[in-house]
């Protein structure tokens, strides 16, 4: 088809799909890339997809693939002229294309805010406001981060606009089994296990709570070898990690776990809680940032992280689980957070943005 409009749609240096950016990424483009025969046929949308070289192919070969290079967070040369260029996070630090027509970028969260103080604070805050200059459009996936963003940077130039996150139902997906030390009834955490994730809460509570077992699951890192000489440390024989696991483990995880525990400290929005709910399983989230937007109703929430609070938090969680029957409710909630959904309103926003057909 002649007069095809070209969307690219950059992943960046991608090195993993164990964190919630890598999750989004795949989903969304996954989404988008199912679509493509019909986005090219009755649209003429063509899809650009932009990750190292050794990720081609993953997304099927209804889209085009172009590989990232070290170079072009100087200057980004291709023969092709892109109507529009989406940043899919802020950490990218490639440039788009000379010559694209609007930009699009999505800010995740602003978690500098938590992590960076002083000068430094500031420099993030400059560069994140450098970033989204020039802009056609920002996609925040939260009322939570567009609160945040608009209240640091001030009134912008372009629309911020949300969209929610889908969240996966692994529900339906084959289970693999996790090796656990015994068939104790447990408790699950799941996340890319950062100090953001306040690991050391929940490792506080296995302390107060020893005859209740907890298994934290994800991805291999610095900070995880600080977990795990913790655990040894502090003797907590009810801890168990799960790490680098897949979707079939994972779902395996969410049907046997009693509950799930999300005390995170900042959150641009939350899908592992969001995963849980789709199994019916009573989920413990922190009050901060986005996890009421994202939890609503259906979850219960630790007013603070004393291991006592938290222990009580969850035991009466439980049983008001059980005995109310909110199962329905949490799997409602989920539902309401699909990737079709979310790859819908990228789509309605891609359609404003693209120049008219010749």
């Amino acid at each position: 088809m002649s007069g095809l409009r070209h969307v690219g749609l950059s992943l960046g240096r991608v090195e993993h799909w164990h964190d919630g950016l890598g999750e989004y990424a795949r989903r969304l483009v996954g989404e988008l890339a199912a679509r493509s025969a019909e986005l090219r046929e009755q649209l003429a949308i063509e899809l650009h997809v932009h990750l190292p070289a050794r990720w081609h192919g993953l997304f099927g070969d209804g889209v085009r693939y172009l590989s990232t290079h070290t170079t072009q967070r100087l200057l980004h040369l291709r023969a092709t002229r892109f109507a529009i260029w989406h940043r899919l996070h802020q950490h990218i630090r490639l440039r788009p294309p000379a010559g694209t027509g609007q930009r699009v970028e999505t800010v995740h969260d602003l978690n500098f805010l938590y992590t960076k103080q002083g000068a430094k604070r500031e420099r993030y805050r400059r560069r994140l406001r450098a970033r989204l200059r020039g802009c056609a459009r920002v996609v925040v996936i939260s009322q939570h981060v567009r609160g945040e963003l608009l209240r640091e940077l001030g009134e912008l130039e372009m629309p911020v606009q949300v969209i929610h996150n889908g969240a996966t139902d692994l529900s339906t997906l084959a289970r693999a089994p996790v090796a656990l030390p015994d068939d104790a009834p447990f408790l699950l955490h799941i996340s890319r296990m950062a100090p953001s994730k306040n690991i050391d809460a929940l490792l506080g509570l296995a302390a107060a709570w020893p005859e209740q077992r907890l298994v934290l699951a994800g991805s291999s890192s610095p900070y995880t070898r600080h977990v795990r000489e913790q655990v040894a440390q502090r003797a907590l024989a009810n801890v168990t990690l799960a790490l680098d696991i897949d979707d079939a483990q994972k779902a395996w995880l969410y049907a046997r776990c009693s509950g799930f525990l999300f005390p995170s400290l900042t959150e641009g929005f939350g899908l592992p809680p969001l995963e849980a709910m789709h199994f019916g399983k009573p989920v413990f989230l922190s009050r901060l940032t986005s996890l009421p937007e994202v939890g609503g109703e259906a979850a219960c929430y630790f007013d603070d992280f004393d291991a006592t609070a938290m222990r009580q938090t969850v035991q009466i969680g439980l049983t008001r689980h059980a005995a109310e029957r909110r199962a329905a409710l949490a799997t409602a909630q989920a539902h309401r957070f699909s990737w079709s959904r979310c790859a819908d309103e990228h789509l309605a926003l891609y359609r404003q943005l693209l120049p008219p057909l010749r």
